[in-house]
Formats: structure tokens, C-alpha cells, sequence
């Protein structure tokens, strides 16, 4: 097995200075306030390409032969390593072809394309997007770039803990960081493990695609898949056996958090640290929010934002779900009286209880088609579960009944 080290995570940030950014790392005053931990967000959202994705793939193309430089490179992504490689291949000057999932979000396909790359859509998962590569590979001859289970795209993934013990003047005592196939973990791991042994690296994954934590209790690597998620970013099957065994020995644990958390994970860091992350990048946020993370008092946690590149209708889907998991918002099903007036005896109920009603859908053909009666469908703007207890309360005792949506 290759091992990485640090130094050559330090060999990266030499080679990589030039193109990559030293991200910001923000203090988080409410995760702070809540947890009475100092929490703090390391934003790779912030990096060129809007993820720490540049770092590997700048670090591996310039550690390429020129006979393998000549072949041009081949990547397979679900969106940021193909923006990363993408951008790298530009500024070397050299060919890329990148083959994403089907189900990658627009705005990285295109960006992707912005960048100069040749963009192939194939299956639903980044493991699809492996396969079909695998195949294009075989026939071009072009040099392959592993998003993930590769030395020098790991060591260049690692120089974000370089930055994070920098900018805290090494008084870090945990960093919680996204895993899909394991790069970013494995790689800031090496490097924080190295400067502080007692440092604890905590790794977190959908529990839709939980490969990792499953590797890590079945102690090898072992494949996983739920269902999607709109952590695309971290949707892998597979992880990678070099990155396996890196994590197996120096991650302290790996927690998986649910699409709903992920969700007010997301909603969290836009309301309150005025941060936009996809989906991959509010995990780490998502285990604190959710508690499933619970620091020591005065403990100085680091949550990683891996990437910032989510498309904006999936961002608007994602914040319904948000604020309706958080009780903001509440949508139900009713009958009212087909008359003058019958609507307005619902709605009268509602704004007397300071719901904000945001849509209304009214329809005689619902509900069983039932004569001198009409389905009401409504969504109604809400600031608790316990508001929305006493609203659905009013309803119900003014005779409607409620089938929850």
C-alpha cells in the first residue's frame, strides 16, 4: 500500500501555492453559543472551482509525466474533482475528458464545460461515472485521475489541514470532515494527525450511501447504497482501498447523518453564517446541528464546508424540506363547504392563529369527488412544531379534518 505522509501533503502545498487559495476559516457564533464549544468552518466552498476538489487534482496533473501529460487525462466525478481536474488541464494545457453521473447537478456539468473539459453523463452514482471512464480509458489510451484513491490528490487534499493549524495558531482539537470515497479525510488526516497525534478526526456520511462507515465495521471496504441523496458530492458506493486504510488508522469515528438533517444542515449555515454549501459540504454542520456530534466545553472544532457548488432549484427543494422539518412550515389536506365563504372560514381560522398562508390549491375533484364539498390543499408559513400543533388544533375543532401531506 502507498502510504502518504506529511511531508509530502507539505510537498503539495508547495507545489499547488501558486493555483490554490488558502480558504478562510469563520468563527461560528451560534454553533458556538449553543454547543459552548468554539466551532469553527474551514470554507473550501470559498476555494476556486467552490471546492477543495482543485487541491488533488492540481497536485496529481502536475506530478504527471509528459508522455502521460501527452495522452491527455480522463476523471470521473460527480461534480467537483471533474471542475478541479477540469481547471488543472486548462492551465497545463492539456486535453480532459470528465464523466459525471447523470444525476450530477447542472450547475457542474456546465461548469464543468466552462472550464474546457469534454463532459460524458452516465448512470446515477459516482460509481457509474467510474465504470464508463474505466471503458473510455481502455479505448483512448488517456491518463486516468482518481478522484480519491490516489497519493498525490490525497497529499493535495491534506494541505487544508496545513491551513486549518495555521490559522488557529495549532490549538485544534477536532475536525469533523465529509467522506464519500475518503480523499479529503484521509488526506487531512495524515497532516493533522502528524502535527497534533491527539487531534480527533471525525468523518461524516448520508446515511443513503454509508460505504465507509461500513467499512470501518466490517474493517474492509465494503460497498453501500440506500437510496440518493443531495449529498452528491459524497455519493459513493465504493471507497477506496488506499484511502480505506488510511482512515482505518488515524480516523477517530465516523458518523452518518439523514437527508432531513442535511437539509437544515444547509438551511443552518445560510441563515446563520450567511454560507452557501451543496449538500457534501453541510454534513459536518449537519452532524453538530443534529447533535450527533456533541463537542467538550471550550473544545475547538473545526467543520469542514467541502464544497459550495449546489444548483439553485435543488437549494430551493432543500429548503422546503428544511423549514418543514424544523416546524416553519406546514402543508395539509382538508374538506370545506363548495359555497360562498367556505374557504374563507379555513383561512379565517388560520390567520387568527398567525399562520402565513403561502399557497392554497382548491379542487372539487379530490377528497372522493364528494357533492357540495371541496378539497383544500394548503401550505401555511409557520415558526415552531408547537405553533402548528395549535393551528392544526383550531382546524380540527372547527370541524375540518386534516390528512397531514
Amino acid at each position: 500500500m502507498t502510504k502518504v505522509t506529511l511531508q509530502d501533503v507539505q510537498q503539495a502545498r508547495e507545489t499547488i501555492k501558486d493555483i490554490v487559495k488558502k480558504t478562510d476559516l469563520l468563527e461560528s457564533a451560534k454553533l458556538s453559543a449553543k454547543t459552548g464549544a468554539n466551532v469553527f468552518y474551514k470554507c473550501e466552498n470559498l476555494q476556486k472551482t467552490g471546492s477543495f476538489k482543485l487541491r488533488g487534482a492540481c497536485n496529481k496533473i502536475a506530478n504527471l509525466t509528459d508522455e502521460e501529460k501527452a495522452n491527455g487525462v480522463i476523471a470521473s466525478s460527480a461534480g467537483n474533482h471533474a471542475q478541479g481536474v477540469a481547471l488543472g488541464a486548462k492551465m497545463t494545457g492539456i486535453k480532459a475528458t470528465i464523466v459525471m453521473p447523470a444525476t450530477a447537478p447542472l450547475a457542474k456539468v456546465t461548469a464543468t464545460k466552462g472550464y474546457g473539459a469534454e463532459v460524458v453523463l452516465n448512470g446515477i452514482v459516482y460509481d457509474d461515472a467510474y465504470a464508463k471512464a474505466v471503458e473510455i480509458q481502455k479505448e483512448t489510451g488517456a491518463t486516468f485521475l482518481h478522484p480519491f484513491n490516489d497519493k498525490y490528490v490525497i497529499a493535495g487534499q491534506g494541505t487544508i489541514a496545513l491551513e486549518i493549524f495555521e490559522q488557529l495558531d495549532n490549538k485544534v482539537d477536532t475536525i469533523l470532515c465529509p467522506i464519500g470515497g475518503g480523499g479529503i479525510i484521509a488526506g487531512i488526516a495524515v497532516a493533522a494527525k502528524a502535527l497534533n497525534p491527539n487531534v480527533k478526526i471525525i468523518g461524516v456520511q448520508t446515511s443513503n450511501v454509508p460505504s465507509m462507515k461500513e467499512s470501518m465495521k466490517n474493517g474492509e471496504v465494503t460497498t453501500a447504497f440506500n437510496a440518493t441523496t443531495i449529498a452528491d458530492g459524497i455519493a459513493v458506493k465504493t471507497p477506496g482501498d488506499l484511502t480505506f486504510e488510511i482512515i482505518k488508522e488515524l480516523v477517530d469515528d465516523v458518523i452518518v447523518v439523514t437527508e432531513e438533517e442535511i437539509a437544515q444542515g444547509m438551511l443552518f449555515l445560510m441563515e446563520n453564517q450567511k454560507v452557501v454549501a451543496e449538500g457534501a459540504g453541510a454534513v459536518s454542520t449537519a452532524a453538530m446541528v443534529s447533535g450527533k456530534y456533541v463537542p467538550a466545553k471550550d473544545e475547538n472544532v473545526v467543520c469542514v464546508i467541502s464544497g459550495g457548488n449546489v444548483d439553485v432549484n435543488t437549494l430551493y427543494r432543500v429548503i422546503g424540506t428544511a423549514l418543514a422539518t424544523e416546524g416553519r412550515r406546514y402543508s395539509f389536506n382538508t374538506v370545506i363547504q363548495d359555497k360562498p365563504g367556505g374557504l374563507a372560514e379555513l383561512t379565517k381560522i388560520i390567520s387568527e392563529k398567525n399562520g402565513n398562508i403561502l399557497a392554497a390549491n382548491i379542487s372539487r375533484l379530490a377528497m372522493g369527488s364528494t357533492l357540495g364539498k371541496q378539497s383544500a390543499e394548503l401550505v401555511v408559513e409557520t415558526i415552531s412544531e408547537d405553533h402548528i400543533k395549535e393551528i392544526k388544533d383550531a382546524v380540527t375543532s372547527a370541524g375540518f379534518d386534516i390528512v397531514e401531506m
